[in-house]
C-alpha cells in the first residue's frame, strides 16, 4: 500500500498495482522482486513440480559440458566459440552460428 499506487479522485481513492512494462522484473512478469518474491512463495512449489522436480544430481561429463560463449577483442568485436567447461576447449563460431537457437555442438563438429 504505497503512495505511488495510490488513485483516484478525493473521495473515491483506491489502490493499484504497478505497471509491470515500466520495471520489468523477472523478464518482465513483476513490477518489483517483492512481488516476484511474494508470487515465487504462493506458486514455485507447484511450478516446480509441474515442470519437473530433479531428484538426482546432474552429471557434468565432457560429453555434455560444450556451451556458446564469447569475448571481446581489442577492437570491441565479438570472438564467438563452443566452450567446454571441463576441458577449457573452445570451438570457433561465427555470430550467425552464435546466435542460431538450434546450433549445437554436434553440428559444429
Amino acid at each position: 500500500m504505497t503512495t505511488d499506487r495510490k488513485r483516484g479522485p478525493k473521495g473515491a481513492k483506491y489502490f493499484q498495482t504497478r505497471t509491470v512494462g515500466k520495471y520489468s522484473y523477472g523478464n518482465g512478469s513483476f513490477c518489483t522482486m517483492n512481488c516476484l518474491g511474494d508470487w515465487w512463495g504462493k506458486h514455485g512449489t507447484h511450478v516446480v513440480d509441474h515442470i519437473g522436480r530433479i531428484r538426482e544430481p546432474i552429471k557434468m561429463t565432457p560429453e555434455n559440458a560444450w556451451v556458446k560463449d564469447y569475448t571481446w577483442d581489442r577492437n570491441s568485436n565479438h570472438v564467438h566459440y563452443f566452450f567446454n567447461k571441463l576441458t577449457n576447449e573452445r570451438l570457433p563460431l561465427t555470430e550467425a552460428q552464435y546466435n542460431d537457437s538450434t546450433y549445437t555442438i554436434e553440428r559444429a563438429r
